[in-house]
């Protein structure tokens, strides 16, 4: 579903991803594991159109994606969370409240009144709506408590089991090994382990 190959993203002049190799087959969970600032978030970024790539090539569905802008990534099927949890009104309810009713018990609230896991949960259902193949979820536990955390992954698999693609960056190892298939360890913009 994805290939990246020799992926180098730059912010400015700072060189922050190295040689990034990367696949995800349809139906996996794939974990990209690795402590803050090691450029999990660029290379979400980097996939999604928000920081392209300098060199290398990614492919989605067999398709190069060099020069697409992240609303025709999108619609080609690329679901973004990323790790800030911006938040907008506007959603449709109904596909939102098959992964998380929990949320139809607060539908009248403003989402910048949600607790930190209500908001993780609006956030990855506003990116269901567009009916992503992929989903990249950009450190979704970051900040969350056990419960919510573990409440979180059972919706992740259940995303898996309706047939979503998963990128997860994390930097939470046992979250890690619960929800994937496979996993890539980036530290310093580098895969150092498959």
């Amino acid at each position: 579903m994805l290939q990246i190959e020799e992926i180098h993203t730059y912010y400015g002049l700072s060189h922050i991803l190295f040689g990034v190799s990367l696949e995800i087959k349809e139906g996996e969970i794939v974990c990209l594991l690795g402590r803050n600032g090691a450029g999990k978030s660029t290379t979400m970024k980097s996939i999604i159109g928000l920081t392209p790539p300098k060199k290398g090539l990614i492919r989605f569905k067999g398709q190069p994606t060099a020069g697409k802008k992240p609303f025709m990534l999108a619609r080609m099927g690329i679901g973004y969370v990323p790790d800030d949890r911006r938040i907008f009104g506007g959603w449709n309810k109904e596909r939102v409240y098959q992964f998380f009713p929990a949320l139809e018990q607060i539908d009248t609230r403003r989402a910048g009144y949600l607790s930190g896991g209500e908001q993780q949960m609006l956030t990855i259902a506003r990116a269901l709506m567009t009916n992503p193949d992929l989903l990249l979820l950009d450190e979704p536990t970051e900040g969350l408590a056990p419960l919510i955390v573990e409440l979180l992954e059972e919706q992740i698999v259940k995303l898996k089991e309706a047939g979503l693609t998963v990128l997860l960056a994390e930097q939470n190892l046992d979250v890690a090994l619960r929800l994937s298939d496979r996993g890539y360890v980036i530290d310093n913009g580098v895969i150092r382990y498959e």
